[in-house]
């Protein structure tokens, strides 16, 4: 095996590095999840770091070891995301100046944070590699240091450290599942995890729609036509670092489809209570979509990121309630006379549902001229309960449909 990237000690030496500017995350046992999906389930909460990532740690990293000409210069990245407030963070802490590149289209809550954070934000360009070509452009004109993203020895080895912490504090763990983007996290906790603990299986995920990790190194590309719910870890291509670590020690990469992501998102809410990206969920993916990998193993996930726009976990929620059948979608036909929409609504409550939204069709539904069409949402208790309203409704003469939500 050729020399790697990094080694453990430059792990160690990251961790001892940062241990003042970064929180030293919890680390808990699930018992609830370990139940649901058949393995003993470990979390890493890196989503209470101060920006709510992992991504602070390499680049605290790199800032610390920066020289006192290049902090004074100061510091530029390209990001529209987790890195960015990182560096944004950080560099505000130690006092250095830091400018931020990130693509014109970049949502505000994200634009906002950095700047919260005090870096002087640029857009610039439509896709993220316009704004890396725009930052490293300002490198060269301004002097800038240039902080990479994912694909370099000291960011690696900051990130290292989520494994070196989660290790300490079970060091009985048989497995650990990372999620994959640029492969900066699970590079720095491979290193780590196997110098700790030699026997350990380290596992990547990444989402169907960016299998880039998994296709680098099976020679191929990709080029996604989809978006995906796990931004944190929408990378085209990977770090050519990165890559060397990862096929040199990781187990696999594994993939799962979108819907299981939404799923891992939804049971962190309900489970744990607390909000988790959908990068930082991928981890719970993989264990429900390959039960017989970890079943029975003492599992470790690594809860990445906790910065997710407000919007889309409420769309989460939502359908995941109408998956699992708590909300259900009905379109009922009915003769178009008066009190019709009264005798439903009342044997929905008798039957113990809840009305939430009814909505009238009559003149583009395809149905007979005297009857009307009813759409309608309910809340009930679990699928089975929706059965018993549908059962309820069709005994009284209504036409019932259920408009439902599949997976995928």
């Amino acid at each position: 095996m050729s020399k790697l990237p990094i080694s453990f000690e430059d792990v160690l030496a990251a961790a001892k590095r940062i241990k003042d500017g970064i929180y030293h995350t919890p680390a808990e046992f699930s018992e609830v999840l370990s139940e649901a999906v058949g393995s003993e389930i470990f979390l890493k909460f890196e989503i209470f770091q101060h920006t709510a990532s992992f991504k602070e740690r390499g680049a605290l990293n790199m800032l610390l070891s920066l020289s006192g000409a290049e902090k004074k210069h100061g510091v530029v990245a390209a990001s529209a995301g987790n890195h960015a407030q990182g560096v944004a963070f950080h560099a505000a802490r130690l006092g250095i100046s830091a400018t931020i590149v990130m693509p014109k289209d970049t949502p505000f809550t994200k634009i906002k944070r950095s700047e919260v954070f005090g870096a002087t934000i640029v857009l610039h360009g439509k896709t993220f590699s316009e704004a890396m070509a725009e930052a490293r452009r300002l490198e060269k004109q301004k002097n800038f240091t240039f902080i990479p993203t994912y694909d370099h020895p000291l960011i690696m080895a900051g990130q290292g450290t989520v494994a070196v912490e989660f290790l300490k504090r079970f060091p009985d763990l048989d497995t650990l599942i990372v999620p994959v983007g640029g492969g900066g996290l699970i590079a720095g906790c491979v290193v780590a995890a196997k110098a700790i603990k030699p026997g350990i299986k380290v596992y990547g995920v990444q989402s169907e729609v960016y299998p880039s990790m998994k296709a680098a190194l099976e020679g191929r590309t990709i080029d996604p036509a989809r978006q995906t719910i796990a931004e944190g870890i929408a990378i085209k291509e990977p770090g050519k670092l990165t890559a060397q670590v990862v096929e040199a020690l990781v187990d696999d990469i594994l993939i799962v489809p979108e819907h299981l992501i939404e799923r891992a998102i939804n049971m962190f809410i309900e489970v744990e209570k607390v909000v988790v990206e959908g990068a930082g969920a991928a981890p719970l993916a993989a264990v429900m979509q390959y039960p017989d990998l970890f079943r029975g193993q003492k599992t470790g996930l690594v809860l990445s990121g906790g910065n997710i726009d407000p919007k889309l976990l409420a769309y989460s929620l939502m359908r995941g309630l109408a998956r699992d059948g708590r909300i259900s979608r009905l379109r009922v036909t009915t003769p178009d006379l008066p009190g019709s929409l009264a005798k439903l609504t009342a044997i929905v409550a008798e039957n113990g549902g809840n009305v939430i939204e009814v909505y009238h069709q009559r003149q583009f539904a395809d149905i007979a001229l005297k009857y009307t069409s009813i759409e309608m949402v309910i809340e009930t208790k679990d699928a089975g309960h929706a059965k018993t309203i549908v059962t309820a409704l069709e005994a009284q003469g209504f036409e019932v449909v259920t408009i439902s939500l599949t997976e995928g």
